[in-house]
């Protein structure tokens, strides 16, 4: 079988070199070496999966995210990201609106979308088990716009902050 074939694979950046796919293709991040080597705060476990600094991933980055009973965000949207949240185990409660007014549930299996600029807050609406998540966003930057709403769910007890989550007194 010959090696030659009308459309030689070359990396960009060195233009004529082929490339290394052993080096540069597929990648699997075992479920236990994700990234936890970041901002850890109570309410919520945080760890990167796939980003820049760990797969050199340009356009999207993913993790795990664990949120503890009766946590909830700040308002807040993500700019011209679009997050995708699925749920593996726990119950989430949404909350979006220009005053929070809109709500929905999803559980184990389902996914949640959350379009650019969408003022939201994340809810965990079990009081005594955890929410585990997988979240996905459209950028490897991370983009959060803390708004200033009177939320119709007020979060009195823990609040979900993170890097990208900030406690909403901490402008």
């Amino acid at each position: 079988m010959s090696q030659d074939h009308e459309h030689p694979h070359y990396r960009t950046d060195q233009p004529g070199a082929p490339i290394d796919w052993r080096e540069h293709g597929v990648k699997v991040i075992r479920g236990d070496q994700l990234d936890s080597n970041t901002a850890q705060t109570p309410g919520m476990n945080r760890a990167a999966a796939i980003n820049a600094a760990r797969v050199g991933a340009q356009k999207i980055w993913a993790g795990t995210v664990t949120i503890h009973p009766n946590a909830k965000t700040g308002a807040h949207h993500h700019g011209p990201l679009e997050s995708v949240i699925y749920v593996v185990r726990g119950q989430a409660r949404m909350r979006w609106g220009e005053h929070l007014e809109f709500t929905a549930e999803a559980g184990p299996g389902d996914f949640i979308f959350v379009p650019p600029y969408v003022p939201h807050q994340e809810i965990n609406a079990s009081t005594d088990a955890p929410l585990e998540c997988v979240l996905v966003r459209s950028d490897n930057e991370a983009v959060v716009v803390n708004l200033n709403i009177d939320a119709v769910e007020a979060p009195e007890t823990v609040y979900w902050v993170d890097p990208i989550h900030k406690h909403p007194h901490d402008h």
